[in-house]
Order: structure tokens, then C-alpha cells, then sequence
């Protein structure tokens, strides 16, 4: 059972340190940039949500995509969906393709950037979502331009989602764990401190954690607590991962088709979701 007298301010400043405690890519080095409270605060805005959320994810690896990010996304979707609202997972191919069949999917591509520019704001028009998040989506760097990891240049493979962040009239969240992601231009003096292309596109809630699909999770933890549903049990990392396996998705770190996000066995993910369970009062 959990216990619903948890203080809420201190279970979000567990959760902020539980999730960067790795320190994979430098993000508990850049954690004293953020007001504590992040989680909390972001999960607040989307357990008020009851239409339509647009989730952008999907980072270009190779000829392909990653399963951060993915991983992350349909367990929101999953989350929000139980809870009445209408998730709808925004992404470019191959990424969408995979998708489609299984969930809400809004296509964006690569192209003109006038053309494609006035897409999102026809999306945003039609689906008036209350909330935009993007969870380990590329965000465009200084120059416009979107980076790896490594610095090398994705831009002709990465539709802009960064569009529809900026001229939502909704609150908008974005999760990161390197520094390239949508979301990160909120702290980008802070990232001068790490070897990254940093993105330079701002959000209202900025999430960090070692491994963004981890920041879902986090999300969900509060969801979980406010709604006396256990949303985080609901998840079953390996059988997302194996889904996306078999529509071709590659870990981001070792670039092949295996069942890891960012080079880590599907266990890492699961003690995590094992320790925010606990956090939250489940006997685990």
C-alpha cells in the first residue's frame, strides 16, 4: 500500500538525485542549474491533463532510432491514457512508421523549414493539447543545426519538433540526459561545463536523469501516488524493448539491435522503477 503522507517536495528532490545519481553524461554535475522540484512540478501540469498530449521522441542513430526515448514515451502514453487523457506520440520516420500501428502517432519530416513550420501549427491548432513534452528529442543547437552525442551532424535525418515546443500555448516539459535534447537551452550556461553540441530550444519544465527514459518513470511516480494506481507496476521495460527490437531500434551508445538504452542492461531500468515503487510507498 503507499502512503499518502509522503511530502511531496522532499519525494521530488529524492526522485531529482535518484535519477542523476549515475552520472553517465554529466547531468548530476549540471543539476544545481535547476530549481529542485522539477519532477513534481511537471507532473503536476499532466495529471491536470484530460485531452490531447503531444509527446515528441525519437533520436536518429545510424539509418535508425534509439530505444531511449521510445521506451520513455509509450509508458507515459500508457500512464496518461489510463488516467483519461489522449496521448499522442509526435515523431519522424523510421520512428513513426514502427509506431503507428500500435499508437497515436502524429508523422513530422524533414524538410523546408516555412513548410514544415506551418505543419506544427496546424497540429497545434487541431489537437489544442493541453501539455507538449518532448523526451530525448534533438533540439537545435546555436546554429540551427541538430548533434549527436559525438558532435556529428543529424540534421538532414531530424524532423523539427523543436516548432512545436516553441509556439505551444500550453505548458511544455522536456527530458534530456546529455545536453543536445529539447529543453536543455534552459540551462545552457550550465552546459558550457560538458563536451556537448548543447541544444538551445527552452521549455517551461526542464527533466534531467542519467537515462531519459528514466524521466518518464519519475513522472510517473507522482502519477502513481496521486491516483492510487500503481502506473509504475503497469511497466514492463523488456517488453517494450523487444517491441522495438523487432521494428529495428539499436541502443544509442553501442549503436546495435539489443535489448539496452544507452548501453545499460533492461536491469538498470527496473531497479529504478523498483526504487521510486519504494519512494512511493509500494512494498517492492
Amino acid at each position: 500500500m503507499q502512503n499518502n503522507s509522503i511530502n511531496e517536495t522532499v519525494l521530488s528532490k529524492q526522485i531529482e538525485d535518484l535519477l542523476v545519481a549515475r552520472n553517465l553524461r554529466g547531468m548530476k554535475t549540471i543539476q544545481p542549474a535547476l530549481a529542485s522540484g522539477y519532477y513534481l512540478r511537471a507532473a503536476r501540469t499532466l495529471n491536470k491533463c484530460r485531452g490531447h498530449v503531444l509527446i515528441g521522441t525519437g533520436f536518429p542513430v545510424v539509418d535508425t532510432f534509439e530505444t531511449d526515448g521510445p521506451v520513455g514515451a509509450i509508458a507515459l502514453y500508457q500512464a496518461l491514457e489510463a488516467l483519461g487523457a489522449t496521448p499522442v506520440i509526435v515523431c519522424g520516420p523510421p520512428v513513426s512508421d514502427a509506431l503507428m500501428d500500435t499508437y497515436r502517432v502524429h508523422e513530422i519530416r524533414v524538410g523546408e523549414h516555412q513548410e514544415r513550420t506551418l505543419e506544427a501549427f496546424k497540429a497545434l491548432y487541431n489537437y489544442n493539447p493541453d501539455a507538449v513534452l518532448s523526451i530525448e528529442r534533438p533540439g537545435q543547437a546555436e546554429d540551427g543545426g541538430y548533434y549527436n552525442m559525438r558532435g556529428e551532424s543529424i540534421s538532414d535525418r531530424t524532423a523539427c519538433f523543436d516548432t512545436f515546443v516553441r509556439n505551444a500555448k500550453c505548458p511544455t516539459i522536456g527530458i534530456g540526459d546529455g545536453g543536445n535534447e529539447i529543453g536543455m537551452g534552459n540551462i545552457q550556461e550550465a552546459l558550457k561545463a560538458l563536451d556537448i553540441k548543447a541544444s538551445t530550444t527552452q521549455v517551461d519544465e526542464l527533466l534531467i536523469a542519467d537515462v531519459s527514459n528514466w524521466g518518464a518513470y519519475g513522472i510517473i511516480a507522482f502519477l502513481s501516488l496521486w491516483n492510487d494506481k500503481d502506473l509504475l507496476g503497469d511497466i514492463k521495460p523488456i517488453e517494450i524493448l523487444k517491441y522495438l527490437s523487432k521494428l529495428g531500434s539499436v541502443d544509442g551508445v553501442t549503436r546495435e539491435n539489443e535489448l539496452t538504452e544507452d548501453g545499460l542492461p533492461v536491469s538498470e531500468g527496473d531497479s529504478i522503477i523498483a526504487e521510486l515503487r519504494r519512494l512511493i510507498g509500494y512494498n517492492v
